[in-house]
């Protein structure tokens, strides 16, 4: 809910109205000053803050009648500010397993789902490269994670849920990130998420394979 109330407002401000023009084709400041009522300097400011953040970039020249304009088109990074339907078709499957296959195989549904997205670390890594793979892992999903020594362990916290729409509904979702860390990093890996902030904060108990226990394999979670 959080980050659909920030979409929201920022698509109601005069550099998201910029951000949807230049979605639907590339514009001239002169054509983007028309189509807002602005002044031709108003709206080189937000192209300037625009191109800055890295959301919009020179598309090349326009030759008309007058002098050549430049025309702006957004860059690939800026469809990540646009809703996506993934996180409701997500729900919709998990919950349509749920209710066709129970609770069971719904946590291992997901749990193999995020075990075939990872790519499995080589087995000389040292520790310490295993939990930068962890932190990379949760950032390429589009969270925010750091690694914090515990009581003997790491903590994987994230400032950003990368699934944060999912898990409100779902919290079983977080099963996928655990798996898929288990397998990216060959670190046992146990999901600690506060579910209940808003949005949803990650964190991963991360302990190196031991007992016998094979690189990769997963906490028991008394479930």
């Amino acid at each position: 809910m959080a980050r659909q109330r920030w979409d929201q407002r920022f698509f109601a401000s005069t550099r998201g109205r910029v951000v949807m023009l230049l979605r639907r084709s590339a514009h001239t400041v002169n054509e983007l000053a028309g189509e807002l009522e602005l002044t031709d300097n108003a709206v080189r400011a937000h192209l300037t803050t625009l191109e800055r953040d890295g959301l919009v970039q020179q598309e090349g020249l326009r030759r008309g009648a007058g002098k050549p304009s430049y025309a702006y088109e957004l860059s690939p990074a800026a469809e990540a500010l646009f809703p996506k339907a993934y996180a409701s078709v997500l729900t919709a499957v998990v919950d349509v397993v749920r209710e066709k296959r129970g609770e069971d195989e719904t946590r291992q549904m997901l749990r193999s789902a995020g075990a075939r997205l990872a790519d499995p670390p080589a087995e000389d890594v040292s520790v310490d490269d295993r939990l930068v793979l962890a932190v990379q892992t949760i950032d390429s999903l589009g969270g925010l994670a750091e690694v914090q020594r515990e009581n003997g362990h790491y903590l994987l916290r994230g400032r950003a849920c990368p699934l944060a729409d999912v898990v409100s509904q779902s919290p079983d979702a977080c099963l996928l990130a655990e798996s898929l860390l288990a397998a990216s990093t060959g670190l046992r890996v146990c999901e600690r998420c506060d579910h209940e902030s808003d949005p949803p904060r990650c964190c991963f108990e991360l302990r190196t394979a031991s007992n016998g226990q094979q690189s990769g394999q997963q906490d028991e979670r008394g479930e």
